[in-house]
């Protein structure tokens, strides 16, 4: 069984994504980021980095004591290693479907992250950060536009390259992107909609980038100001 310590973000919404994709039996712990419960010490005991998601394998292959992971890219891997699933088995494509991961952890999520921050919850408009990053994300819409160009999936067949990406392509128009520019984007959006374990996984879940209200100082302290000051 997998324990998913969670929160609706898009690295939260990807490994819930899996999941469901996987038929993996799973149950969530939520982690509510604004009271900043990922800084208590047991869930850093899972999560160093502070950061959702992470997940604790109750279960894990060869048997042993629950074997905790953080890192989405990392988890991603370690469950499709575990369970065969959606990482091809030939070298090419598994070395495309690795590349393409990554390319979104390093590349697509945090520019994602920088533009949905400046518009949204930054407490005064930064210009230059706006356009920045909104260059930035579309430069990397414009990539995976062209990738998908005669592709009905980012590597191939389905894979966790395309669970991976999905989420971050969900809040476009908080990224000021407009998917009717990226047609190849597009058309995959639609398709990665449409799968049943997408729908089971967005079901009740709520736009993160069109929050209900105004964040509190307090709030935006726990969420964007990293916790206590580190130690001289």
């Amino acid at each position: 069984m997998i324990e998913l310590y969670f929160a609706a973000t898009p690295n939260g919404l990807k490994l819930k994504l899996f999941l469901e994709e996987a038929g993996l039996p799973y149950f969530i712990t939520p982690v509510s980021l604004s009271k900043g419960e990922q800084f208590k010490p047991e869930f850093l005991a899972i999560s160093p980095n502070n950061k959702i998601p992470a997940i604790v394998d109750h279960a894990p292959a060869g048997g042993g004591a629950p074997l905790a992971v953080f890192e989405s890219g990392a988890i991603m891997l370690y469950l499709a290693e575990k369970t065969g699933q959606l990482l091809p088995k030939d070298t090419a494509g598994r070395v495309e479907a690795l590349e393409w991961l990554f390319w979104q952890v390093s590349g697509l999520g945090p520019m994602a992250g920088q533009i949905g921050h400046f518009n949204v919850y930054a407490p005064e408009k930064v210009p230059y950060a706006i356009d920045r990053y909104t260059r930035e994300v579309a430069r990397l819409y414009g990539v995976l536009d062209r990738r998908l160009a005669g592709r009905e999936f980012i590597a191939g067949e389905f894979s966790l390259a395309d669970i991976a990406c999905y989420p971050w392509i969900v809040p476009h128009a908080a990224h000021g992107q407009d998917l009717a520019d990226f047609p190849h984007l597009e058309r995959w959006f639609i398709a990665m909609s449409q799968r049943p374990a997408t729908q089971r996984t967005y079901e009740g879940v709520e736009n993160a980038y069109q929050p209900k209200q105004a964040l509190t100082d307090e709030e935006r302290r726990v969420l964007f100001g990293q916790g206590a000051k580190p130690k001289a």
